[in-house]
């Protein structure tokens, strides 16, 4: 008997701030489609952030609190580093093969059919 894919975890969490996960072997679900356009729309406002704050620190404001300016720049280099990772990573992700069949080979998400890995 075949295992199903472990949970995705979700963009989202519950009202008491708790994780939300999903458990499905269907990337073409309508939740997964869900959470893969909220993914989306989380990336594009991060890279928007991350443009707009460009722009402080192109001209600092004189006046402001160097402590700020500081823990500013911290936050900045943070953002643009997950915003980095996040990236990566999904660049990394294979396509799925068109069989559609999928069950766990040594703890990854594989095609029933050809043994493709499927998720990370």
């Amino acid at each position: 008997m075949f295992e199903s894919s472990p949970p995705r975890l979700l963009p989202w969490t519950r009202a008491d701030g708790a994780p939300c996960y999903l458990s499905t072997d269907d990337p073409h679900s309508r939740l997964s489609q869900l959470a893969d356009d909220v993914e989306e729309e989380l990336l594009t406002a991060a890279e928007t952030l991350l443009a707009e704050s460009e722009t402080k620190f192109a001209a600092p404001d004189p006046e402001a609190d160097p402590q700020e300016q500081d823990r500013t720049a911290v936050l900045h280099a943070a953002l643009r580093d997950v915003l980095r990772i996040a990236v990566s990573r999904g660049d990394r992700l294979p396509e799925p093969c068109d069989h559609g069949e999928t069950r766990l080979c040594e703890g990854r998400t594989c095609c029933r059919v050809c043994r493709r890995q499927i998720y990370l």
